[in-house]
């Protein structure tokens, strides 16, 4: 075996799925000590695609069939912890859930399925995935796409009290035990989903997800690490003068608040990337649901035609 087995579950939901992702190979991908859920289609230059929270690959099935029409692989992974993916272990320091130790999982992953170098998309929580697997793995990574994103460390280093009012979860779900108990009581009301705007497929997908107790655990976790470990981790890289070093294109919805909280994102990430563009995508939020087809332009522009280098496979012990 290649380390890719077909997923073994929910195969009504999957074949509803199976319409949504047309031509996609749907597999369960070993990834250096967990299994994680990916979807692959098209041909062509391969590129990553991260999800947020709370949500699971499935949020781009209104995106990925149109890169694939742009000449490109599309590969959309479940985040470790979330959906169909592995649950790492939760531990009192959080370094499981560590977006460092995530990086590592996708990178396997992607390896497993073939890629040894690809382009990469990150949507809220997925963009610190992407952000780390960058950082730390920049021969593999040939170019990057942060949505609604910025450092973790620049979110905490800045909190004022509008911040704090506006994304009190962050803090909310570093407490231990009570999101869960919290949530779990009663997950439809807590995440509130819409069919109508997810697309009833993806909504179908997300639901059975959130209803799921380790799920609802593996994606507070993430948070947990958020604030701990992995805003050390940055601390970190900028002692160390680390920077991402690939073109970075930088996108968020208008309306969403992360400009209405800093102003121009793009000069706050020029202290972290040597070749930062970007713009707003005139969306809410989920903008690969809400506006896929502004966003497959930004990034079909941005990735280009050129068809990378293969590069030697990764060296998962490089950091």
């Amino acid at each position: 075996m290649d380390g890719r087995l077909p997923t073994e579950s929910c195969r009504g939901l999957l074949a509803t799925l199976g319409d949504v992702f047309e031509g996609f190979d749907e597999l369960m991908v070993e990834a250096a000590g967990l299994r994680l859920l990916a979807r692959q289609g098209g041909a062509g230059p391969a590129v990553l695609l991260l999800h947020g929270h709370p949500r699971t690959s499935s949020t781009w099935h209104r995106v990925a069939p149109l890169l694939v029409d742009r000449g490109r692989t599309v590969v959309c992974v479940d985040l470790p912890g979330y959906g169909r993916s592995d649950k790492p272990a939760p531990t009192a320091d959080h370094r499981p859930h560590a977006k460092r130790a995530g990086a590592r999982h996708l990178l396997a992953a992607m390896n497993s399925l073939g890629h040894h170098q690809f382009d990469l998309v990150g949507h809220d929580r997925g963009s610190y995935y992407a952000l780390r697997l960058a950082l730390d793995h920049p021969k593999v990574v040939r170019k990057l796409a942060l949505l609604d994103s910025l450092p973790i460390s620049e979110h905490i280093d800045r909190a004022d009290a509008r911040f704090a009012t506006a994304w009190w979860h962050w803090f909310f779900f570093a407490q231990p035990e009570i999101p869960e108990r919290v949530i779990t009581a009663d997950p439809d009301a807590w995440y509130c989903g819409d069919p109508a705007v997810m697309g009833e497929a993806n909504h179908a997908e997300w639901l059975t997800a959130m209803r799921d107790p380790e799920v609802v655990r593996g994606m507070l976790e993430d948070y947990r690490a958020g604030l701990t470990v992995d805003y050390a981790d940055e601390a970190a890289d900028r002692a160390a003068g680390r920077r991402v070093t690939q073109p970075l294109l930088v996108l968020w919805s208008t309306l969403d608040d992360l400009d209405e909280l800093y102003g121009d994102p793009l000069d706050i990430w020029r202290s972290w990337a040597d070749d930062v563009t970007g713009h707003g995508i005139h969306s809410p939020h989920h903008m690969a649901e809400q506006a896929p087809d502004d966003l497959v332009a930004a990034l079909d522009a941005f990735l280009g035609k050129d068809v990378p280098e293969r590069v030697a496979q990764a060296d998962l012990h490089d950091r």
